[in-house]
């Protein structure tokens, strides 16, 4: 017969007092999380998702052949195409679009956002442009780009830039504003040039924000993946999944949408682990 000992009493209410504590500690705002209680929580988020779809589509709820494809055919569906080399080849012309244009964007945007929120003379300058312009529909532009970009890939990049360039530019230029006056104060206080005060004061100081800019305007750019290759496209996600609403085939829209998402997925992650070791000092990891 087991014997439990009044210590070992005394640490059973001791020891669900901490796990309440820890279930409690979870919705704490801004309270870190473990991150094996984040791996589990994402994980159940994960699989809650695909119960409901298997259980929407195995049941007849909705049809399958026209409306929702079952997991199983959607991975079949899947297979076949990486296997025959359909999914990679409309995947790669898909990133080449996408990160081309992204990454244009980033390169010019970053700086032009930075004087912007560093100094007001160029934000008065530069603001009511960009404002008018992050305000128009890139598909209403098409007609445009086609007469001066002609129909080639130039053309969709130049969608994906037009897309994230001036949304970029804003959020990094709020970021560069909201940067401490009582650093820069500071190095001046130290006799530190303006010139120096820039580069390595406040340039550093707006990195951590600029990176959350470029996760969050990779997004954006995927969402413009229809837009830019609605065009002449012969390859590509999203040629994919236009030629295959047309046949009904929803399974195929189904692998499209999911390797759009499992891509921007893993585009995410790498933001997230590049931030800390390429900014430690960020305020997000103190």
């Amino acid at each position: 017969m087991e014997i439990i000992t009044e210590k070992e009493k005394k640490r059973a209410p001791a020891n669900a007092d901490q796990r309440a504590a820890r279930i409690g500690d979870a919705f704490r705002p801004l309270e870190p999380l473990p991150s094996n209680i984040y791996t589990a929580t994402l994980l159940i988020s994960i699989a809650i998702i695909m119960c409901i779809w298997a259980v929407v589509s195995y049941s007849g709820i909705v049809r399958p052949a026209f409306f929702l494809p079952t997991p199983t055919q959607t991975l079949i569906t899947g297979i076949q195409m990486v296997q025959s080399g359909e999914l990679y080849q409309n995947a790669e012309a898909s990133l080449i679009i996408i990160l081309s244009g992204w990454a244009i964007a980033a390169v010019v945007s970053i700086p032009v956002g930075i004087l912007m929120g560093t100094y007001k003379i160029v934000e008065a300058f530069l603001e009511p442009p960009i404002d008018f312009m992050r305000y128009l529909p890139i598909s209403a532009l098409i007609p445009l780009l086609i007469l001066w970009v002609g129909i080639d890939e130039k053309e969709k990049i130049t969608v994906i830039f037009l897309g994230t360039f001036f949304q970029l530019v804003l959020i990094v230029a709020d970021v560069a504003s909201h940067v401490s006056k009582d650093l820069l104060d500071s190095a001046y206080t130290l006799g530190v040039s303006r010139w120096r005060v820039l580069t390595t004061v406040l340039i550093p100081a707006t990195l951590p924000g600029v990176m959350d800019a470029l996760r969050i305007t990779l997004g954006w750019a995927w969402t413009y993946l229809i837009v830019a290759e609605l065009i002449a496209a012969d390859h590509g996600l999203g040629v994919m999944i236009m030629e295959s609403e047309r046949g009904f085939r929803t399974d195929k829209i189904f692998v499209g949408l999911v390797t759009i998402g499992l891509l921007g997925f893993i585009s995410d992650f790498i933001f997230k682990w590049l931030h800390p070791r390429l900014l430690p000092w960020s305020p997000r990891l103190h």
